[in-house]
């Protein structure tokens, strides 16, 4: 569901097509299982890899590191990768830092942008709640063609 400081990408919230509902669901609860298990204060790829056991044992369809390509005036100028790409359309980036920044859906936002996907979830492992360290990252903008 959105929060409150963010606009559907589709309009009218009901409107949001019920399989990112589902796949948000999803990976939540399986990122708060993993949670519960290992707690905060791990390395960034405790988590990563928790959440492909997770994300598998669910059977959450998924891609980890998912590469992508940045490219710049039609030539691909660096490579970087994606933590997840869930079900072809959904990106989670997962972190493992002291507090997000702004710059931390920034960077969920590009990836969203270059996969070419509207939404993206943002998790912060290193938090007592890990609701606490949930974001949902919508891109209102029409994506490039």
């Amino acid at each position: 569901m959105p929060y409150d400081d963010e606009i559907p990408p589709f309009g009218n919230h009901a409107d949001v097509p019920e399989v990112f509902h589902e796949l948000t669901r999803a990976v939540i609860g399986a990122a708060i299982e993993v949670h519960r298990k290992l707690g905060p204060g791990l390395p960034e790829e405790a988590y990563q890899r928790a959440c492909e056991i997770e994300f598998a044992a669910r059977g959450i369809p998924f891609e980890p590191q998912k590469p992508v390509n940045v490219v710049y005036k039609a030539v691909v100028v660096a490579r970087g990768r994606v933590d997840f790409l869930v079900a072809g359309c959904l990106v989670v980036e997962i972190k493992a830092v002291d507090c997000l920044i702004p710059l931390h859906r920034l960077q969920v936002r590009t990836y969203m942008r270059i996969l070419k996907q509207p939404l993206g979830l943002l998790i912060n492992f290193n938090v007592p709640l890990l609701k606490e360290g949930i974001k949902r990252v919508i891109d209102t903008e029409p994506i490039p063609e």
